[in-house]
């Protein structure tokens, strides 16, 4: 069964998504790969309430690490990657490269890449730490401006 919630941030607004109580998807607004809003179930803010609250704590730079209870759906290598972008710490960033190696599989940058893109939960399951190769800013389902404002507000460099 899955349940739907909007909340505002300083990013916009943002469509939290659960799946059998879990949250499953978190999405921006213009967001890449997005699914029609039919498909987020009804709405129904009950389910939410500790993403809502780690995400405020998120945003008052109170909380570096989420803790929620995820419902990731996705092939066996993109929740792979996924496992990957969780383990990069809040203010740094790694390249899909790196994300590659850590894997075991260094010449898999670009299925990297395309699976980070697939990432269903932005933020949380922190997508916009992965950059290029020499670190410039490289695509984001939320858009590079979102991203670079993600990165520069967790290295603490810039205000909403």
């Amino acid at each position: 069964m899955k349940q739907h919630t909007v909340i505002d941030s300083p990013y916009g607004p943002l469509t939290l998504v659960a799946t059998d109580g879990a949250l499953s998807n978190l999405y921006m607004t213009d967001q890449r790969h997005r699914p029609a809003q039919e498909t987020f179930g009804v709405r129904d803010d009950r389910p939410f309430g500790e993403a809502i609250d780690q995400l405020e704590a998120y945003f008052a730079s109170e909380l570096k690490e989420f803790t929620l209870e995820l419902h990731l759906h996705g092939t066996l290598f993109q929740r792979s990657v996924w496992e990957q972008l969780l383990r990069i710490p809040y203010g740094e960033t790694r390249s899909y490269g790196d994300l590659a190696e850590a894997l075991g599989n260094p010449g898999a940058s670009r299925a990297v890449g395309l699976a980070n893109g697939k990432n269903p939960v932005s933020i949380i399951v922190p997508c916009h730490r992965v950059v290029g190769s020499d670190g410039s800013l490289t695509g984001y389902g939320g858009g590079l401006e979102r991203k670079q404002r993600l990165l520069d507000f967790e290295r603490g460099a810039a205000l909403f």
